[in-house]
């Protein structure tokens, strides 16, 4: 039998934007069980949240305070368990994020670094490189006493020193205090950032976070990142159930980008070369190519994504909510393992008109033009939104696209969704690619095909079956259509 995740359709929930259970205008983990019908019923196989942890929340819960607490913004540890239960009693498994590269300045550990105690679990140093934060400036902070922390992102996330028995043994005890408590997996946040080169070498030229993923850079993708991870999978594989380890990893080819999912290591590694190809044939097909060899080559499954808390959505991006049906009919298609952003499913698109003194995130206040405000709006359940004053305005424009508003038309959104999903369940086999016109792709899986038009103008695929499914006409410009055929 075919392991769980190596075909999942997995649901990002981020968290404070899903569903609001107690009303005070922020998603919570009330919420999101409130909410287990609407999701076992579109079609998932899992969810993934992000971080509930208890934290200042200067970049959202990606600075733990506390990685075995709920943060009471998002409820009680009692409401997780609670969630976890009700999930599994759905059918549905329960990803959590994890934090490990870095924590919040406000965990005890680096409060008492501060005190200059145990300095040796962040990275401190008498002096400060080049390196660069991912959120700009410095990646450098001094402190008191003259020394010099670093954070690769916001200063009030300070880097762990992965050199470190205790950090090591610290985190392994986390990881068996959630899969205790029953989660079925993690998503492994900055998991090419953990371990750093000895003696912290210069980069010599600035804008770095811009070679992120493109070219090495010493701050991250270092080898020793491995022998975490294949610690980490022998825990994993110490629990019943197919727990399973998800890594967020940017790397500079496909090859060092497959370490991380080596049948030692973690189960899934994020396709960030997917999320970022153009709406281009040609360009799509060398990439889905590319991604399918490389996971191929270790054995792990690929995943397709499109959308997620930290990009622009794809509406926005593509251009239309036509591309972004069809791209998600591409993508369902595909086999591997698709995750599905929260909104997605509604054809949300970026909200690029958020007021100045309402935009929070920290990555914007140092870099205006990287915001993720606009990704991050709350989800419309109904026609005025279905929230009490919520953390970020949902535009009144989103009436339509709501849940209520979508829920059962035929033709929408959320019901192309909720039928691509329930079909992709048995599509089965490996890819194969037919000759098709310029502009467009053709491949089958089995008697399943899959014609994708990137075209401005229809194109008749002459195709000879039965219709699964379409996100416009068949063959119509910028259209994706599933066929079984004869």
């Amino acid at each position: 039998m075919t392991a769980w995740w190596r075909n999942a359709a997995i649901y990002q929930v981020y968290v404070r934007s899903f569903a609001d259970g107690n009303g005070d205008g922020v998603g919570d983990l009330i919420g999101v069980r409130d909410r287990l019908p609407y999701l076992a019923d579109l079609g998932v196989d899992a969810l993934w949240l992000t971080p509930f942890y208890s934290s200042p929340m200067a970049d959202f819960g990606y600075d733990v305070a506390d990685y075995r607490d709920v943060d009471p913004l998002f409820g009680s540890l009692a409401d997780a368990k609670a969630l976890i239960d009700a999930a599994h009693d759905h059918g549905l498994r329960i990803i959590v994020d994890i934090v490990p590269n870095h924590t919040s300045s406000a965990h005890p550990w680096f409060q008492e670094a501060l005190r200059g105690e145990k300095r040796d679990r962040y990275i401190f140093r008498d002096e400060p490189n080049d390196w660069e934060s991912i959120f700009g400036g410095s990646a450098w902070t001094q402190v008191e006493d003259g020394q010099w922390y670093l954070h690769l992102f916001d200063p009030s996330q300070p880097d762990l020193n992965w050199d470190d028995e205790e950090v090591r043994g610290e985190f392994l005890s986390i990881l068996r205090f959630w899969l205790d408590l029953g989660v079925d997996g993690f998503r492994v946040d900055v998991a090419h950032g953990m371990v750093k080169p000895a003696g912290l070498p210069d980069i010599g030229r600035g804008n770095q976070a811009t070679l992120v993923g493109r070219e090495p850079v010493p701050f991250f993708d270092n080898d020793g990142v491995h022998e975490i991870h294949r610690a980490w999978r022998r825990v994993l594989d110490s629990y019943p159930g197919q727990r399973i380890g998800v890594a967020e990893a940017w790397a500079p080819t496909p090859e060092r980008l497959a370490r991380y999912v080596r049948p030692d290591e973690l189960h899934q590694a994020f396709n960030f070369h997917y999320l970022f190809a153009p709406w281009d044939a040609a360009e799509l097909r060398a990439v889905i190519d590319s991604s399918l060899a490389t996971a191929g080559s270790v054995g792990a499954p690929t995943t397709w994504v499109l959308s997620n808390h930290d990009v622009k959505r794809h509406v926005t991006r593509y251009g239309s909510l036509a591309r972004a049906r069809a791209a998600a009919l591409l993508t369902l298609a595909l086999p591997g393992s698709a995750y599905v952003y929260n909104g997605e499913e509604l054809g949300l698109p970026e909200v690029l008109d958020l007021p100045e003194e309402l935009c929070q995130d920290p990555q914007r206040l140092r870099d205006p033009d990287s915001g993720r405000d606009g990704c991050r709006v709350p989800i419309p359940w109904t026609r005025d939104g279905g929230w009490s004053d919520p953390w970020l305005p949902i535009p009144a424009g989103w009436a339509d696209l709501s849940v209520q508003a979508q829920h059962g038309v035929p033709g929408s959104t959320l019901e192309l969704y909720r039928r691509a999903l329930r079909l992709r369940r048995d599509l089965d086999g490996e890819l194969t690619w037919h000759d098709s016109p310029e502009g467009t792709l053709v491949f089958a899986r089995g008697a399943f095909v899959c014609a994708v038009n990137l075209t401005g103008t229809p194109v008749d695929f002459g195709l000879d079956g039965e219709l699964l499914v379409a996100s416009d006409v068949p063959g119509a410009a910028d259209s994706t259509s599933w066929w079984k055929v004869k």
